[in-house]
């Protein structure tokens, strides 16, 4: 691959918010190509924390139906519907894929490592995002869309009991994915030099 090509990968994944359940391959190569990332993307001290869950069809959509519960509790509910409104839109998509952290390799490393005791949480942190990188961009190079969304800790025990998840696994986030029905906005960029310092070159 050229570095014409990553740079294409980079550009290509946006945030797709208008997403269906056609997916333009196979769900099997989704999960395919989920699973090469989940080995391929780094970790700190190769700790292998990131946890995923694929859930996808009606499991998709149940997640959705906890989050609208869930969030209609502590929601006014004359303020509700551009909530409701948008969970449905994501609820629309075919499939999320759920990013955990297991705290049992965090607290080992910490018990292991003392020194490095309190940064094992944040380079944990730090993993969980680069699998999310690696995930959304690979799913953009397959033309399937997809948004990262914040819904825990709201819904974190209704994830929990529902899957099965262990109670080691700390969520930090949802990508929702699907065919995409209308492509995404016009995004604008702050100034690359007031980003980025370069010295010696």
């Amino acid at each position: 691959m050229s570095i014409t090509h990553i740079h294409q990968a980079a550009e290509k994944r946006r945030s797709i918010y208008a997403l269906n359940k056609q997916l333009p391959v196979p769900a099997a190569d989704v999960v395919k190509t989920i699973e090469h990332a989940v080995k391929h993307t780094p970790s700190a001290f190769n700790s292998q924390s990131t946890r995923l869950v694929v859930l996808l069809g009606a499991e998709h959509e149940k997640l959705w139906q906890l989050a609208e519960q869930a969030l209609a509790a502590i929601v006014p509910a004359d303020k509700f519907q551009p909530t409701k409104d948008k969970l449905a839109s994501f609820a629309a998509g075919a499939g999320t894929v759920l990013f955990f952290e297991d705290q049992t390799v965090v607290k080992g490393l910490q018990d292991k490592f003392p020194p490095y005791a309190e940064n094992f949480p944040i380079w944990a942190e730090h993993a969980d995002a680069m699998h999310q990188y690696a995930i959304w961009t690979a799913l953009a190079s397959i033309n399937v869309g997809a948004s990262l969304q914040h819904y825990n800790p709201v819904i974190d025990e209704a994830v929990a009991r529902t899957w099965n998840v262990p109670a080691s696994w700390k969520l930090r986030a949802q990508l929702v994915f699907g065919g995409i029905a209308a492509p995404a906005g016009e995004k604008s960029f702050e100034p690359v030099e007031a980003r980025l310092k370069v010295y010696g070159l």
